[in-house]
């Protein structure tokens, strides 16, 4: 059994919020605007998932991250459904997000969660952080952005 629940930026995991996002000053300018969620599991934070409100309408996920022994077990997908929730419980009708043009597992993902591709930025990760990020061969220079339309609560 999983149990979710916010945790304060005291306890924040930084090794694994870096690597969702490698570049600290990022992950530092939202780290108090957001709403972390958590998910454990015998008392250990297993996932990890930042929403920050963007507007009065939408919220982004700006950080998920999931420990390394414990991916490809439905974690990640567990922990989009409860962002999800949690952003209509903020009153949004929309959940966006942010990824590398060269993050093929993290694109396909959040596709099958429901996303679609909606703009890209050009440059993003060449413009915003100071080392190259290289994925699957491929420097990640575009943020591909995504959107999730949420269903009314009923």
């Amino acid at each position: 059994m999983h149990d979710v629940r916010d945790i304060p930026v005291s306890q924040l995991p930084w090794p694994l919020l870096l690597e969702a996002d490698p570049y600290r000053p990022h992950v530092e300018s939202y780290v108090h605007r957001a709403v972390w969620l958590g998910l454990h599991a015998h008392r250990q934070l297993l996932a990890v998932a930042a929403l920050v409100r963007c507007d009065p309408h939408t919220v982004e996920l700006m950080n998920i991250a999931v420990e390394p022994a414990q991916r490809r077990r439905g974690l990640g997908t567990y922990l989009v459904r409860l962002a999800s929730e949690r952003a209509r419980l903020m009153g949004a009708g929309k959940l966006v997000l942010g990824t590398g043009n060269s993050s093929f597992d993290a694109l396909a993902f959040y596709q099958r969660m429901g996303f679609r591709m909606e703009e890209i930025d050009r440059d993003h990760f060449v413009r915003e952080y100071p080392e190259p990020i290289v994925e699957n061969g491929i420097v990640c220079r575009e943020m591909v952005r995504l959107g999730l339309t949420l269903k009314a609560l009923a």
